[in-house]
């Protein structure tokens, strides 16, 4: 029996040190760390350097970790390729939807009031889970804007990063990119909105509720659009085709039609025919745009270009940091409760892309069930109910509702936590709108604000 024993203390320590092996070491998130800390402060403090330079700053701490992944690294330059394929297909989604919302120009004859803005960023909710959060972030804000002009203050802006960017799009695989990886891997297609509804009203209404209130506060301002009689007209509708296609391309998946083709595979090329579709269609948008939308949006590419630059380095730097943190949940999720489920994926959301978070905070929670994140039919069981193997732990659906909300939710706590968050900041600034900087977004109103709805849901649906 001591013989088994040590035989098994061998083996385990055999596996301990080949997960070390593959693992990166520690000091790789310092890059990480420094580009988040630049994004913080760069605007703040040395604004002249970072407007110009932030290309290169992005990019060359993106490069630090990819050079020592793909020498230092075994397989790194597999997770290096596989980091690639999963920034063009987010930057050919974010990228086709913001230039084809660009060529759409909606005006609302009415001036901006605190019950027409509830209503409007209620409509963009709803809008989010039907186009996405950068799809309907794209289509509002500039509308959004234009009512409010002579009135807006910074928390206009921060509220509709709030509701429309980002905690709108709960509902569907469609709404939010962690959601949609949950929908190719098993989850399905309207288990979310029938799990997470209650959460997204208690959310949605009361954030609402509470910038009404801010928005009464504010007065009329200066008002500069006419009190109208709220027709609403649209330049430039045929781009609703283009924003229709892009919707359907983003289910061209072999992992959603069995049997369609990879160029991944066929090619051993980083995009899939997905992408290629969303690049063709937003040169089409653009090349066929009515000139007189681009002009009343005062269209330009500054905003996604910042994005693009600046996720280039997050999904190059944030590598090392998200093969650590999924390592820790697979070993210690038999010690998660739910509470610790929501609470991390939800705080490393705020800061690292919640796309792979979410998964890889599923994959350890399907683990403490005993169940496969390489199964579809392990997950839909999973999505269902499966009983838990700890006594008096809840069923295995409170953990996929507690990653699925984190993981959209909390993505409005800084600017880097959606992609949307950034473009919208920069519209508003190129609008010369009052907008909070890096830290005091965070400070000024995503703890007074969002943090304690937070501790609400987890009151009410994930304290076990």
């Amino acid at each position: 029996m001591a013989a088994e024993h040590h035989e098994a203390a061998l083996t385990a320590a055999a596996a301990a040190v080949e997960t070390m092996h593959h693992m990166p070491p520690v000091w790789l998130v310092l890059p990480f760390v420094a580009l988040l800390l630049m994004i913080a402060t760069g605007p703040l403090f040395y604004h002249r350097f970072w407007e110009h330079h932030y290309p290169k700053v992005a990019v060359g701490l993106g490069a630090i970790v990819s050079v020592y992944y793909g020498f230092l690294m075994e397989h790194g330059t597999h997770t290096l390729m596989h980091t690639l394929e999963e920034y063009i297909s987010f930057i050919a989604l974010i990228a086709s939807l913001f230039i084809v919302s660009g060529g759409i120009l909606i005006n609302i004859d009415r001036r901006g009031t605190p019950a027409v803005n509830g209503l409007l960023l209620l409509f963009g909710a709803v809008l989010a889970d039907i186009i996405g959060t950068t799809g309907a972030s794209m289509l509002l804000i500039r509308p959004y804007m234009r009512i409010n002009e002579g009135r807006l203050k910074a928390f206009h802006i921060v509220f509709f990063i709030f509701i429309v960017s980002n905690i709108g799009g709960g509902l569907t695989p469609i709404g939010d990119p962690p959601l949609f990886l949950g929908f190719l891997k098993g989850v399905p297609f309207f288990w979310v909105i029938s799990k997470v509804w209650i959460p997204w009203v208690v959310a949605v209404f009361g954030l609402i509720a509470v910038f009404m209130v801010l928005d009464m506060r504010a007065g009329a301002g200066v008002a500069k659009a006419p009190a109208g009689d709220g027709r609403i007209s649209v330049t430039g509708s045929r781009n609703f085709l283009y924003l229709g296609v892009i919707i359907v391309s983003v289910f061209l998946d072999p992992a959603v039609i069995p049997g369609f083709p990879s160029l991944q595979e066929m090619l051993h090329v980083p995009f899939g025919i997905r992408e290629v579709i969303m690049g063709a269609v937003a040169v089409a948008a653009y090349k066929t745009a009515d000139h007189a939308a681009l002009k009343g949006n005062e269209f330009n590419f500054e905003p996604i270009k910042e994005v693009a630059f600046l996720f280039i380095g997050i999904f190059s730097t944030m590598i090392p940091a998200l093969q650590l943190i999924g390592d820790y949940a697979s070993q210690h999720a038999g010690d998660f409760s739910v509470t610790r489920f929501y609470w991390m994926t939800g705080a490393l959301s705020g800061v690292l892309d919640n796309a792979p978070t979410y998964l890889n905070f599923l994959a350890g929670s399907l683990g403490k069930f005993g169940l496969d994140i390489n199964s579809a039919d392990q997950i839909r069981t999973f999505a269902a109910g499966a009983g838990s193997p700890v006594s008096g732990d809840v069923s295995s659906d409170i953990y996929l509702m507690a990653i699925s909300v984190a993981s959209v939710f909390f993505g409005a706590l800084t600017y880097i936590g959606n992609a949307p968050n950034f473009m919208v900041k920069n519209i508003a600034a190129q609008a010369e709108v009052d907008v909070p900087d890096f830290v005091e977004y965070i400070y000024k109103y995503s703890i007074p604000f969002l943090i304690p709805f937070f501790v609400v849901l987890w009151l009410m649906f994930f304290n076990f």
